[in-house]
Formats: C-alpha cells, structure tokens, sequence
C-alpha cells in the first residue's frame, strides 16, 4: 500500500516494490491523483493513488558491491518541494538500513 503525504494542497505518494529482474527493492515518488469516483462509495478506500513516478530509487539487496541509486523519470520538469523531497529520502534510507541488516543476518527475505 503507498504512503501518501499533502503539502500545499498536492498529493504525493510514495511505494515499494521489488524488481525480481534487478534484485532489488524500488521506492518510488509520484504526485498522487484521485482515485476512481466510484471508489466513494466503498469504506475506507482511499481518496488518491500513485501516479507515474518520477524519482525511483533503486535499493539492491543481494549484493552489497552493488550501490543504491536514484533515478530521475521525467519528461516535464517536476518541482519538488524540500519536505517532500526529504520524507521520500527517510524512506530509500530506511529500506537500504533493512536491506543492509538482512543481507548482514543472511536473511535476505527478512528486508519484505
């Protein structure tokens, strides 16, 4: 499930996944949009989802000569806003300090 934040009225989102083709977990920031209308309806949907994202970091976890990297996806320019830019930070430093544990245990499953 993405995190979602608001700063001056726009949405944002940030999700997880992993990229089985990269070994490696993929944050993502996007600007949120509004979720389907008929979604209204139904309890405790969400109100937005992540759009297309345009800053992805890339956190390899089973090799650790293999260094994270942020990667900008853009055909517009994106202004990025510092609280948002540093909550999206917090979040690719937290996922390489699980990756780096589990890799450290020899639980690379353990990083999910």
């Amino acid at each position: 499930m993405p995190e979602l934040r608001v700063h001056a009225g726009r949405h944002y989102a940030v999700q997880f996944h992993y990229a089985l083709p990269d070994d490696a977990w993929r944050v993502e920031l996007s600007e949120a949009v509004p979720a389907p209308a008929a979604w209204a309806e139904i309890p405790n949907a969400q109100t937005h989802l992540p759009g297309a994202a345009f800053m992805v970091a890339v956190i390899p976890d089973e090799d650790p000569n293999l260094v994270p990297a942020v990667h900008i996806h853009s055909h517009d320019e994106h202004v990025i806003p510092y609280e948002i830019m540093r909550w999206f930070m917090e979040q690719v430093a937290e996922q390489v300090e699980r990756c780096r544990l589990a890799f450290e245990q020899g639980a690379p499953e353990a990083v999910e």
